[in-house]
């Protein structure tokens, strides 16, 4: 991660999700939001609780690979390995940040 340059905040993301929920959760505004699979999760009990829940389904791993800005949104392709149908697979995360945490995240296909 280090020679893309990520900002820290995202590189704070990327090493948390490796570990847990509480740790994710970390990473974000109080009022942030994860979009992913359909559903948003808005707050950081709700951030922890789909961590948790991703963690419980699906173990992975996450490795940026890419990353390109547009305004205040940062676009890390990640190439992610794992035991869920169709792995492996490069997702999108957009992440807005403010005040030095993560504001949105929108992960896609």
């Amino acid at each position: 991660m280090k020679d893309l340059n990520l900002p820290e905040p995202i590189t704070a993301y990327f090493n948390a999700d490796a570990n847990d929920g509480r740790a994710v959760a970390r990473c974000f505004n109080p009022d942030g939001s994860v979009r992913d699979e359909g559903k948003t999760h808005t707050g950081l009990a709700a951030i922890e609780a789909w961590k948790a829940h991703t963690a419980d389904r699906y173990r992975y791993t996450a490795t940026p690979i890419k990353v390109e800005k547009n305004e205040r949104t940062y676009f890390v392709t990640s190439h992610v390995v794992g035991d869920f149908p169709g792995s492996p697979i490069d997702l999108r995360y957009a992440f807005t940040l403010e005040r030095g945490k993560i504001a949105t995240l929108e992960i896609s296909a």
